[in-house]
């Protein structure tokens, strides 16, 4: 069956380019030309993988995700921006993105960021692995978080392949270069940033205290590890 991918996007000779070559990779493509129709389409959970554009009429893409990513929603969302400022890339990533691209770019490299999307979401069911540490115990198969005192915060696939990654290394210092090749395997295209800016929100989530983290640590020069 071929991956349907919605495409919320304004700029229609964008969407014509995008669909011709997208349909000639083997995806089926649904177009939504604004932020409203793009949401509601989102969360009727037809769509294995969704491009996002940032800046849409009305309601934008920043508002488009987080409302998604409210709702529960895990499918992978790539973000198509002009906006190259690190606060915006951030702000996307923080609210849920897996991945951006920035505008003008390549098919090439919006396919292969696709498919690293798309490797990465998750197949049928998980295995319930749990893993615990005195102050969190977190179900890698619920994709949940539950702090002492029954606090639960649900992490995204991305969020989950990043810390099954580093747990199934635990005590060994990986690399940031490792974890992107091995998660995103995109040398090329993807930067250490990304991978960055998924730590910080993963620690959000299973930190007690993000700023001081005992759980996800950083190891200077290098990249991570999980004690």
């Amino acid at each position: 069956m071929s991956p349907k991918v919605l495409l919320v996007e304004d700029d229609a000779n964008l969407v014509r380019a995008l669909t011709v070559n997208l349909t000639h990779e083997g995806y089926e493509v649904e177009w939504a030309k604004d932020g409203d129709v793009g949401l509601d389409r989102a969360l009727s959970g037809e769509h294995d993988l969704v491009l996002l554009d940032i800046m849409l009429p009305g309601r934008d893409g920043f508002s488009v995700l987080e409302s998604l990513r409210r709702t529960g929603a895990t499918v992978p969302v790539i973000c198509l921006t002009a906006r190259s400022q690190e606060s915006d890339v951030v702000a996307g990533l923080t609210l849920g993105a897996d991945d951006y691209v920035v505008k003008p770019f390549s098919v090439a490299e919006l396919l292969a960021r696709m498919k690293a999307a798309l490797r990465r979401a998750p197949e049928g069911n998980d295995s319930l692995e749990t893993v615990e540490f005195p102050s969190v115990r977190i179900d890698l198969g619920a994709r949940m978080a539950v702090h002492d005192g029954g606090e639960e915060r649900e992490l995204t696939p991305i969020e989950v392949d990043i810390f099954r990654y580093l747990i199934e290394r635990r005590g060994k210092s990986v690399p940031r270069e490792e974890i992107l090749r091995d998660l995103w395997g995109l040398d090329r295209y993807t930067t250490t940033r990304t991978l960055d800016n998924h730590v910080a929100r993963l620690r959000k989530k299973i930190e007690p205290d993000p700023e001081n983290p005992t759980v996800l640590l950083t190891v200077h020069g290098v990249g991570y590890r999980i004690p």
